[in-house]
């Protein structure tokens, strides 16, 4: 790091064993692509989580991962369906059924953030949920799944919604 005193690099700086080392928000990021990726793995070819998540964790480099939070979002999903489906469904102009398997898994993804993880801002939830259906959804995606979000956050997040918009 830059030391205020001479500006120049000092590695003893505490801060220079931090140098380009992905932060939590990245780390954290990086889980929910990996998960939203194996979500909709499970989803089209119907493999038990314990071998898409073996597959994932040898296939892929996790030192830039939470794995912990892939781990828990790729098996909190399933455990929560039938909740996370029952909470999307006022939400939708469609039928679960009838939604893109990509937009799906981000929804489910998100919903799940919402109801299981109270530690992650709705705002946050709905940006990541966003940012993945821009990366792996249809063109239009990412507008279909903020709109979802945008009805489903007040419902679940209440509180949390209206003391921000105050």
């Amino acid at each position: 790091m830059i030391n205020d005193e001479s500006d120049q690099f000092n590695p003893r700086d505490p801060r220079a064993a931090d140098a380009g080392k992905p932060s939590k928000s990245e780390k954290r990021r990086a889980a929910r692509q990996m998960a939203m990726q194996a979500l909709y793995q499970r989803h089209m070819a119907g493999q038990s989580l314990n071998e898409i998540e073996a597959q994932f964790r040898v296939d892929n480099d996790f030192t830039s991962v939470d794995a912990s939070y892939f781990h828990d979002i790729l098996h909190g999903v399933p455990a929560n369906q039938d909740k996370i489906d029952a909470a999307l469904a006022p939400c939708l102009d469609l039928t679960i059924e009838e939604l893109d398997p990509v937009e799906l898994a981000v929804l489910r993804l998100s919903t799940w953030e919402l109801l299981e993880r109270i530690d992650v801002p709705y705002r946050v939830v709905i940006n990541e949920g966003i940012e993945l259906a821009k990366v792996y959804g249809s063109t239009d995606g990412h507008k279909f799944v903020n709109g979802v979000l945008d009805k489903l956050a007040p419902r679940l997040r209440e509180v949390e919604v209206k003391a921000y918009k105050r």
